[in-house]
């Protein structure tokens, strides 16, 4: 077996597993923080390193692969348009906090970033399997590419809602309101899961399914948890507001 179909077989199986264990308990970081997980790091600090390796890995499969196809190119700068983001523009211009993130967490997702970031560039620049020219205008592109535009968009565009909701120095938690946050109360989270879905369409690929599928049970859990949190937190909540699907969940 080959090291992408190891390191492929192993994100499908911590898939499974990260959705068991969010279930039953939320991760410790945000509002949902909790003693215990060892070391922390300043939470800015956090968020470059366990994303940065996205950044780097795949780029990484890209310089060292023998040719590289436009439509590979294509990908790689959607991928980066995201991971530029998570891994520098997004903590840059997070609140000042005295919050704190496990550094635990930190290492595990450093962990899966490679990982990611290693089978995702093996398809996109390593396979057999070249994506020709003629995939720009295939329709599992066009419509991936468009689910992809619309979640990063989403996703970037909730992000700066919530950095809203507080002035200098607060660190307290607010009411989100306005656009998709009168639907649910984590549309940065259904961003991210479209964003991710669009992806697996668009490359066709397994190694995009796998992180699609990683991004639902990482963070379908973590969206009950924080309406929960809501709910319990805010006795005026909107009752009619959803955790991440309009209408249905």
């Amino acid at each position: 077996m080959t090291a992408p179909r190891i390191v492929l077989y192993a994100i499908f199986a911590a898939a499974a597993a990260t959705l068991a264990a969010l279930f039953l308990r939320s991760a410790p970081y945000g509002r949902h923080y909790r003693d215990g997980w060892g070391p922390c790091l300043q939470a800015r600090t956090a968020w470059i390193i366990m994303e940065l390796p996205a950044v780097v890995a795949i780029a990484a499969m890209a310089l060292t692969a023998p040719s590289v196809s436009v439509v590979a190119i294509v990908f790689l700068a959607a991928w980066e348009c995201h991971y530029l983001y998570r891994t520098f523009a997004y903590p840059a211009l997070m609140t000042s906090s005295p919050r704190t993130f496990p550094a635990l967490l930190v290492a595990i997702a450093w962990v899966f970033n490679t990982a990611n970031g290693y089978v995702n560039g093996w398809r996109l620049f390593w396979s057999p399997s070249a994506y020709s020219l003629d995939w720009l205008r295939d329709p599992r592109f066009v419509a991936g590419a468009l689910l992809f535009a619309a979640g990063l968009s989403t996703h970037v565009w909730a992000d700066a809602v919530l950095r809203r909701l507080r002035g200098p120095g607060e660190t307290g938690y607010r009411i989100p309101r306005g656009g998709l946050y009168e639907l649910v109360s984590a549309p940065n989270y259904l961003g991210e899961i479209v964003e991710w879905l669009g992806w697996a369409l668009a490359t066709w690929s397994f190694a995009g399914l796998s992180f699609a599928l990683f991004t639902i049970a990482n963070l379908l859990p973590r969206a009950l948890s924080h309406h929960a949190w809501y709910r319990r937190t805010f006795a005026d909540y909107p009752r009619k507001r959803r955790a991440i699907i309009p209408l249905i969940l």
